[in-house]
This record gives structure tokens, C-alpha cells and sequence, in this order.
């Protein structure tokens, strides 16, 4: 039984337009987004073959491709939510979302600042990756991390709460090799809403990390 499954879109095709087109929606989702779902289960399986028969020639390759695969899934999986096509603007708290908008200020100065540092780093990725808001529960904060592929140069237990997909995938078709200009009309269709409940409820579970008894 597979362990893992692709999650439905919460919108049709296009309703991320003038932003991401339906075709790439589509291909996104169905084709590359599954292949990380089919990627996770056929590595734990992999995985599970291994301890049977005691072979471990492989394990350095199975992990990191349960890495990759699995991260890669997870990341998608809160990428589509993180979207919707009413969205964009500032977080406010006349939207039912300000202590979202009041970490962030305490985090990075200013939203300003913030989408600023974001933008950056997501367009900035070398080769493929992702610019995530990620809420580290050490300090309690906000920190923005770039992800080389799907699971690199992370923060240990920081929990991603808005992810900008900064693969080829995610924009090619519409926007060429123009990175930047994707990165730049994300923010045109962030869910806050979605955003605010993730950030939420990663400070309810922030005492999951814990550096002493």
C-alpha cells in the first residue's frame, strides 16, 4: 500500500490565471508533483527490500533519493495551498491574519524587508529550488531559507509556512528564463489566509524540537 498520495489542487486549472497558466498548473501538479509522490513510495520500498535481504550497497543513494523525493512532495503539497487566485496584497489585520503580519515585522523590520528578502532568494536559487518563510522554533522567528533542490541548506526543524517553487517547472512555459519576473507576480496570488493557519500552528508545536531534556 502506498504510504504516501498525490494531494487534489483545492482550485481548477486556471484559476491561478493571468499569474500561472492552466498548462502549467496541469503539468505541474499531475505530472511533476506526482512523480515525487511515486519517487517517496518506490524509495521506502527500495528501502524496505534492504532491510530484508541485509544489502546496503545502495543506502547512500536510497536516503538521499527518499530526501529528494519526499521533500519534494511535502514542498508541492503546501506550494498548491499557498496559492489562491483572490490572493496577493499585504497581510493585514483587518484580514483576520495580523499576528501573521505582526511576526513578520518583528522578524524581518518590515514587510517590506521581508518580501524584499524572499523575492531574492527564491530568484537567486542555482539551478533548481525553492525561497521559503519558514518559522524556526528555536527562537521563535521567521526565517527565510533557500532550498537548493528540495532538501538543502535548511534550518533543522524549521517548519516551511510559504513556499515560492523556484524550479524550471514551475515557470518555463510562460515565463521563459525569466526567473525574477515569476518570483515578482507570486506574490499576486499568496494565500495569507493559509499562510496565517501554518504559521499558527507551527507555534503550537514548536516544543517538538527540544535541545535538552
Amino acid at each position: 500500500m502506498a504510504t504516501y498520495t498525490l494531494p487534489e489542487l483545492p482550485y481548477d486549472y486556471a484559476a491561478l490565471e493571468p499569474v500561472i497558466n492552466p498548462q502549467i498548473v496541469e503539468l505541474h501538479h499531475d505530472k511533476h508533483h506526482a512523480a515525487y509522490v511515486k519517487g517517496a513510495n518506490d524509495t521506502l520500498e527500495q528501502l524496505e527490500e534492504a532491510r530484508d535481504k541485509e544489502a546496503w550497497g545502495a543506502i547512500n543513494g536510497l536516503q538521499k533519493n527518499l530526501a529528494f523525493h519526499l521533500s519534494g512532495h511535502i514542498l508541492h503539497s503546501i506550494y498548491w495551498h499557498n496559492m489562491t487566485g483572490d490572493g496577493g496584497g499585504e497581510p493585514l489585520a483587518a484580514d483576520g491574519v495580523g499576528d501573521l503580519a505582526d511576526a513578520i515585522t518583528e522578524s524581518f523590520g518590515s514587510y517590506a524587508g521581508f518580501k524584499s528578502q524572499l523575492t531574492k532568494a527564491a530568484a537567486t536559487t542555482q539551478g533548481s529550488g525553492w525561497g521559503v518563510l519558514a518559522y524556526e522554533p528555536v527562537s521563535g522567528r521567521l526565517i527565510v531559507e533557500q532550498v537548493y533542490d528540495h532538501q538543502g541548506n535548511v534550518g533543522q526543524g524549521s517548519v516551511p509556512i510559504l513556499v515560492f517553487d523556484a524550479w524550471e517547472h514551475a515557470f518555463y512555459l510562460q515565463y521563459k528564463n525569466q526567473k525574477v519576473d515569476f518570483i515578482e507576480a507570486m506574490w499576486r496570488v499568496v494565500n495569507w489566509q493559509d499562510v496565517a493557519k501554518r504559521y499558527a500552528a507551527a507555534k503550537e508545536r514548536a516544543d517538538v524540537l527540544r535541545l535538552a531534556p
